[in-house]
């Protein structure tokens, strides 16, 4: 498979540099790497431009990234739940991005390529919460760069041993075909697997909109926490009435004195509430009996009309202040 690529790299060059690094980008399961690391062996060779291949791969990067940027600009939050649901890690992966986020702002474009489900997230990300497109390029240029110069810098200064490998996987035969198949099933096992008892876990433990409101109409309330990270709290910031905006990482620290028995309902805006119900996990974990995640979090809490509040400044203008520390 692997020397087929490198057949399709000799005869067809820059079209699959570029076609591949933009269906990458764009988030459909395509090794981009591999094929810049085989491109810059074939430049080290004199087959390929060096020039031609980072123009190429870095045109084909900003491409797709701005059309993840735009969409996030334009839907948001909405845009944000999508990646969720169509990415290889769904339940995490908008929630990691966003912890990311959090620490680097809009310098987090300069790594997103070298971290698994930030390259993806972080275009619609920034463009969601306001960074300026001008500011957008720049970042995303650079960190695209630096990637691209990695991954073809390998390819070019290891050469021989690229060209060494090549040969092996061609003598292996269907075996490489094989051994390559057979661990893609049990990562895809693997994630499937995750996910089935994560949904079973979440029959069992989740509470209804319904319920939650019929237990706040009957002076029965428990105690609602919103573990949203930050930015997402920016890019929504509306709240269920009375519920307490806490960090996932630090959540103890807004339970200090309450007691073990107490009933306590925690929402996010993750699709199957998968960081709700990772608090709660953590929370019983530590003694807690009556923990359950919000059924729909508040997208679901919204949709049925019930009240909410905004949360002081989270709705303030973004564009500017992200670019600042951006830059800073």
């Amino acid at each position: 498979m692997t020397s087929q690529l490198a057949t399709l790299i000799a005869q067809y060059g820059l079209l699959l540099v570029f076609l591949g690094v933009l269906a990458e980008q764009a988030g459909l399961p395509v090794p981009a790497m591999p094929i810049l690391v085989l491109a810059g062996a074939a430049a080290a060779s004199g087959k390929m431009s060096l020039i031609g291949i980072v123009l190429v791969a870095l045109g084909a990067s900003l491409l797709s990234d701005l059309m993840w940027y735009w969409a996030g600009r334009r839907f948001g939050t909405r845009m944000m739940r999508t990646l969720c649901r169509i990415s290889v890690s769904p339940d995490s992966c908008v929630h990691r991005s966003e912890l990311h986020f959090e620490r680097w702002r809009g310098r987090s474009l300069l790594i997103a390529k070298f971290v698994p489900g930030l390259s993806m997230v972080a275009p619609p990300l920034v463009g969601a919460l306001g960074l300026r497109v001008r500011t957008f390029v720049l970042l995303d240029g650079l960190g695209a760069l630096l990637w691209i110069g990695v991954s073809v810098g390998l390819g070019y200064a290891f050469a021989p041993q690229v060209d060494q490998l090549l040969s092996i996987l061609a003598d292996a035969g269907t075996l490489a075909l094989e051994l390559v198949l057979g661990l893609l099933a049990v990562y895809v096992l693997a994630k499937w697997w995750r996910r089935h008892r994560l949904r079973v876990g979440l029959r069992m433990a989740r509470i209804t909109v319904a319920e939650l409101a019929r237990e706040i109409g009957d002076n029965h309330a428990p105690l609602v926490f919103d573990v949203r990270t930050q930015t997402s709290r920016q890019l929504d910031p509306r709240i269920i009435d009375g519920a307490v905006p806490a960090d996932l990482e630090h959540i103890d620290r807004a339970l200090h004195g309450v007691p073990f028995d107490r009933e306590l309902v925690i929402y996010c805006n993750c699709p199957n509430e998968a960081t709700s119900a990772s608090a709660a996990k953590s929370l019983i974990a530590r003694g807690y009996q009556h923990v359950r995640p919000l059924q729909g979090g508040l997208a679901a809490w919204t949709a049925a009309g019930h009240p909410v509040q905004q949360l002081p400044h989270a709705g303030a203008d973004l564009h500017g202040a992200v670019d600042a520390q951006a830059q800073a």
